[in-house]
């Protein structure tokens, strides 16, 4: 929580300085038109590369995969967008680097990778079987069971 405060803090103050440096060497006019073409430009490749994620994803769930790598491409690249939305060059520079195709591709596999090889930990850890069904985890439930309709054919055949 802190560190996102610190961050909300600190982002606009490092924009405004780069902005204000920018436009002292390139005059008010020029830098504000730049920050507008990149937010434009910026957005045009999102969408573009977001269809091709979204494309790839769903070429995925048709062949029975999981398109854990293209959901978190499709994150990043919403990132993205916020970053270039966001005026300033700082921001127009991270979602820039995450425009790079081959890049966003590994933090994405990476991330995908680690976020599945913890839900499947989590998901051993709740419990383990044996091969006849009985859980490991120290407790055996044992019960008889009697189906309510077995017991309606029993009556009905009477």
């Amino acid at each position: 929580m802190r560190f996102a405060l610190l961050l909300f803090i600190l982002i606009p103050v490092i924009e405004l300085s780069v902005l204000i440096q920018v436009g002292s060497q390139i005059g008010s006019l020029t830098t504000v038109a730049l920050v507008f073409l990149t937010a434009i430009v910026g957005l045009a490749l999102i969408r573009r590369q977001g269809f091709e994620t979204s494309q790839k994803a769903q070429e995925k769930l048709r062949r029975g995969e999981v398109p854990a790598s293209e959901v978190a491409e499709g994150f990043m690249l919403a990132f993205a967008g916020i970053c270039l939305l966001i005026p300033g060059f700082v921001t127009d520079a991270v979602g820039a680097i995450l425009l790079i195709s081959p890049l966003r591709k590994s933090i994405a596999g990476t991330v995908a990778l680690d976020f599945l090889k913890k839900r499947m930990n989590m998901r051993a850890n709740w419990t383990h079987q044996n091969a006849n069904g009985r859980r490991n985890d120290g407790e055996i439930i044992e019960g008889e069971y009697r189906s309510e309709k077995d017991d309606d054919d029993l009556i009905d055949k009477k």
